[in-house]
């Protein structure tokens, strides 16, 4: 059973949804705009956050931007909008998963479980570490990073990468590995979630895939983290 905080603004959608997932066996507080779920998750840090993106008084690409400045808990977008422009800033703005409207309970209670099963066995994997390579630091338990001496903001999922590239200084790491890894996902048909996140983490570390420094593509085979010549 897990504790998730509902975001819709729909009261006959938000309705079948909270009896759904309580059906399920999971605790549920359900809240129609974004301010409550700001004041919520700030009050009572839930488990998983289900977020609409038409809500009525906040976009729901911010809402997920504000509620990522003060919780890092798995949250997944709700979403009538399936265009590739609307799945990217979901990706940036630190979606973990996303769902296309409509959708079934069952289909939900699936993505919830899969999601907070990557986050737990994440969390138990990682151990308190600190990884250098070059001028980067990363401090795998107090998930921070630093680049020659300044600290470098990431989301959850970019630090994640990053703090597993850094472990395997070196070593070629594949696509596959770092969905199934990292992501926690299988590895078909995803490639476009490494790229986003790769590339928001190389413009936040002063580089690109024309010039890269620290993080190198592999073409046709993955990426590797390693120190400048």
């Amino acid at each position: 059973m897990a504790t998730v905080l509902l975001v819709e603004d729909d009261h006959v959608v938000r309705g079948a949804m909270l009896r759904s997932l309580t059906d399920r066996g999971h605790a549920v507080h359900a809240v129609g705009t974004a301010l409550d779920a700001l004041r919520r998750v700030a009050a009572e840090t839930p488990d998983l956050v289900v977020l609409d993106l038409g809500l009525p008084d906040l976009d729901g690409s911010d809402a997920l931007r504000m509620l990522r400045g003060i919780t890092d808990v798995p949250i997944i977008i709700a979403t009538a909008r399936d265009d590739e422009q609307s799945v990217v800033k979901l990706l940036r703005a630190g979606a973990d998963d996303y769902m296309i409207k409509p959708f079934t309970g069952a289909h939900l209670d699936a993505r919830i479980t899969t999601v907070l099963r990557r986050a737990g066995r994440a969390s138990r994997s990682t151990q308190p570490a600190v990884h250098s390579v070059g001028g980067l630091r990363v401090d795998v338990g107090e998930r921070s990073a630093h680049l020659d001496g300044a600290a470098l903001a990431l989301t959850r999922k970019e630090f994640d990468l990053l703090a597993y590239l850094a472990a395997r200084p070196g070593r070629v790491v594949s696509r596959r590995e770092l969905l199934e890894e990292v992501w926690r996902q299988p590895s078909v048909g995803e490639d476009q979630t490494i790229d986003v996140h790769l590339y928001w983490l190389r413009r936040k570390m002063g580089e690109s895939a024309a010039k890269p420094r620290y993080l190198r593509t592999v073409r046709g085979v993955g990426f590797r983290l390693v120190a400048p010549d």
